[in-house]
């Protein structure tokens, strides 16, 4: 055999296995790149769907936000008739335990305040009272208006008074 059918035969072969890889080659290439497509798809579903539970949850704290002064109105008229019709009473008592169930249900506490530490994200204090207790520091006496959370976020702040240290005067 001379050395240039030598060459020949071996540039043959070398042109037959690269166009034996060449498929496969492509074949990976492909596989890669669905690979990425499924990827990219299943990171675009689960955006969507934080996306679509972000704006529900933020709908209904807006819904719940409106809803507070209706509460802050029952529970006045609550307190306003106290001493009026028993039946009256017992009927608005039923009606407003039926309506916060349901706001409960959906996820509205209210804040705890009095007798609490002041909790600067919790609380807006609106008046301070002067203590000479330093234990008692910062501590909330009285609550002005109601505070609500709602999935375990701040919905409004309670206004509270709190009692200040005054350093022994």
């Amino acid at each position: 055999m001379k050395p240039e059918q030598k060459d020949e035969e071996t540039d043959s072969a070398l042109a037959n296995s690269e166009q034996q890889q060449e498929p496969e080659k492509k074949a990976m290439e492909y596989k890669e790149a669905l690979q990425r497509l499924q990827a990219d798809f299943e990171n675009y579903r689960k955006r969507v769907e934080k996306e679509k539970t972000d704006i529900k949850k933020h709908a209904n704290a807006e819904l719940m936000k409106a809803l507070l002064p209706v509460i802050d109105s029952f529970e006045l008229a609550l307190k306003s008739i106290s001493n009026a019709d028993d039946k009256l009473r017992k009927g608005m008592e039923m009606i407003y335990g039926q309506f916060y169930s349901v706001l409960e249900s959906l996820s509205l506490r209210p804040i705890n305040a009095a007798g609490e530490m002041f909790d600067p994200y919790k609380h807006e204090v609106l008046m301070q009272e002067e203590t000479a207790n330093e234990k008692k520091d910062g501590m909330v006496i009285e609550e002005f208006q109601k505070g609500y959370m709602f999935n375990d976020a701040v919905l409004r702040c309670s206004k509270v008074k709190v009692l200040k240290f005054n350093g022994g005067k």
